[in-house]
């Protein structure tokens, strides 16, 4: 088939790298304009068009998808199919226009989750399973006919990070497949069920705030939810701290107290059991396991957080 592909971070580089492995053909990769970034404020490109970049791909950076000669340019592609994997929410004048149609790649098991952040929420409840979706895109976000669903389980102690880059190479090739089904004619377009909706909204700065009143359980999906960024903090001595790893432990205290100290980290009570920090950022500085934090910031049992 002849693909436009359509996306911006690191989850959808795994699918491009995919297609470009494939039989089909692509005939160019939508992205958002180079942003300014670091210290210096220079423009940078996405991670797409930098893989875009290697392979000699034609690039378009749209300020709005809306603009005539982006949307010229695009008829005149003639593509069978848009792809389109964590990009901006096409105006119906664009997702029309291919022949068979567009599909996006969701991060999660539809119609669960809908909207900016299923991963991060999937980890934020708790959830042991989750999964990638492919649908037809429709006026309405994340509500189209489904194609392919895979699942995947979640595990006791993954991070956002880690769970992102396996469901990214999953969603690489359940696209692909759903490109194979829709050119051999063999998918037929599935319905969501609207009453077993929920929503992933965007993650605001008010969700990165530990408090060791909650359960156990509820900050340590928070901490994994948000590891590595933006990162689940708290207070130490006036210093913001980032907790980016963490394990259960059956030990109870005053919430937000350090009622353990070992060579491997250090354990924090909360409502009503206690975490284990294995992984730590300071303010103003990398990440760093917590026997490397202790040795220049030795805590004593006893110190409160928060």
């Amino acid at each position: 088939m002849r693909l436009i592909f359509m996306g911006t971070p690191a989850f959808a580089v795994a699918s491009l790298q995919t297609l470009l492995n494939s039989e089909h053909d692509i005939l160019g990769v939508v992205t958002v304009p180079d942003k300014p970034q670091g210290r210096g404020r220079k423009l940078q490109p996405s991670p797409v068009k930098k893989l875009a970049l290697q392979h000699d791909l034609p690039v378009y950076q749209p300020v709005s998808l809306k603009d005539s000669d982006f949307l010229a340019e695009m008829s005149r592609l003639a593509p069978d199919l848009f792809t389109v994997v964590a990009f901006r929410i096409l105006p119906e004048v664009l997702f029309r226009m291919p022949t068979a149609g567009t599909i996006n790649l969701h991060g999660s098991l539809l119609p669960r989750y809908r909207g900016a952040a299923p991963i991060q929420w999937a980890l934020l409840n708790g959830e042991s399973e989750t999964g990638v979706t492919t649908f037809f895109i429709q006026k309405s976000v994340d509500t189209g006919n489904m194609l392919l669903q895979r699942k995947l389980p979640i595990k006791p102690d993954e991070t956002f990070g880690e769970l992102h880059d396996r469901m990214a190479e999953l969603g690489a090739t359940t696209l692909l497949d759903t490109i194979d089904g829709i050119a051999a004619g063999t998918l037929q377009a599935t319905p969501q069920d609207d009453t077993l909706a929920t929503r992933a909204p965007k993650i605001t700065p008010d969700l990165l705030p530990i408090d060791f009143t909650q359960s156990a359980s509820k900050v340590h999906n928070q901490i994994r939810a948000f590891s590595p960024k933006p990162g689940a903090y708290t207070v130490l001595v006036g210093q913001r701290i980032k907790f980016l790893r963490s394990h259960l432990v059956a030990k109870q205290g005053r919430p937000g107290k350090v009622i353990a100290v070992d060579r491997d980290g250090f354990t924090v009570a909360c409502g009503d059991q206690a975490l284990t920090i294995t992984e730590v950022q300071p303010e103003g500085k990398r990440a760093m396991e917590s026997r490397a934090f202790l040795s220049g910031n030795p805590l004593q049992t006893g110190d409160l957080f928060g």
